[in-house]
């Protein structure tokens, strides 16, 4: 009887001492804004080619009647 109650007081002890343990032992991560902006420099050359369709009518009527 006495060595029930020994044993049982020792796994309980265990139990707890590990409980104990993973509770301390739990990683935190805070995740935060930071508080100056954040500046992004980019230097781009853009070179673009554009292509302007028209239509028929369209250009029947700049002909006819120039703009300058």
């Amino acid at each position: 009887m006495d060595q029930t109650l020994t044993r049982t007081g020792g796994l309980l002890a265990v139990i707890m001492a590990v409980g104990m343990s993973l509770a301390a032992c739990s990683p935190t991560v805070k995740v935060q804004a930071p508080k100056e902006p954040i500046t992004i420099n980019l230097n781009i050359k853009l070179d673009a080619d554009v292509r302007v369709k028209l239509e028929q009518q369209a250009k029947e009527d700049i002909a006819s009647k120039p703009i300058f």
